[in-house]
């Protein structure tokens, strides 16, 4: 089960530097209104052995139903999307689509564990969502710092958000499509 889940986990990183250039393609999508949205840069430390660390900037847009996580090189360059909506979530690295029923399951296929992105729109909103094995530290949120540990399930994992501003109202978040 552990070798299953650091397979998994290694596959994000994997998939991230082979595609490291590519952009997703543009397509029309559904909006939904008054969403927020958060950039800056990321970091994601799992505590196996040997340590696996993920670097990337960021852009955060959505709410808990319909939202997208974009992850990019210092340069600009995108490596994923993760795209979410009710019932449905996509990660696109690339050419590479995958699509997974929520965006815990995905996030589960790729690191062995559903990380709190849900969550994490509550949290940079100041709101003290609770999420099962997580705990966020807020104590550093008004300057634009949050950080979050997982404790269970095992391997432990840290999760750190340094924001490029407090986050601006977007007109429309672009959900995945059916």
């Amino acid at each position: 089960m552990m070798l299953a889940g650091r397979r998994r986990l290694v596959w994000l990183p994997i998939a991230v530097f082979v595609t490291g250039c590519a952009s997703p393609r543009e397509s029309a999508k559904p909006e939904v209104p008054s969403a927020r949205v958060w950039s800056g840069r990321l970091s994601l430390e799992v505590e196996t052995e040997p340590r696996q660390t993920f670097f990337a900037s960021f852009e955060l847009a959505g709410t808990a139903e319909y939202g997208e996580l974009t992850l990019s090189t210092a340069f600009g360059n995108v490596l994923a999307a993760i795209q979410w909506r009710p019932g449905e979530a996509r990660l696109s690295a690339g050419q590479d689509t995958k699509r997974f029923d929520s965006v815990e399951s995905l996030t589960r296929h790729v690191t062995g564990a559903a990380l709190p992105l849900r969550a994490m729109i509550d949290w940079l909103n100041g709101a003290e969502t609770s999420v099962t094995g997580w705990e966020a530290d807020f104590t550093q949120l008004d300057e634009g710092r949050l950080s979050a540990r997982r404790s269970h399930p095992m391997p432990a994992a840290n999760l750190k958000l340094i924001l490029d501003d407090t986050g601006y109202d977007k007109a429309s978040v672009v959900p995945p499509r059916p």
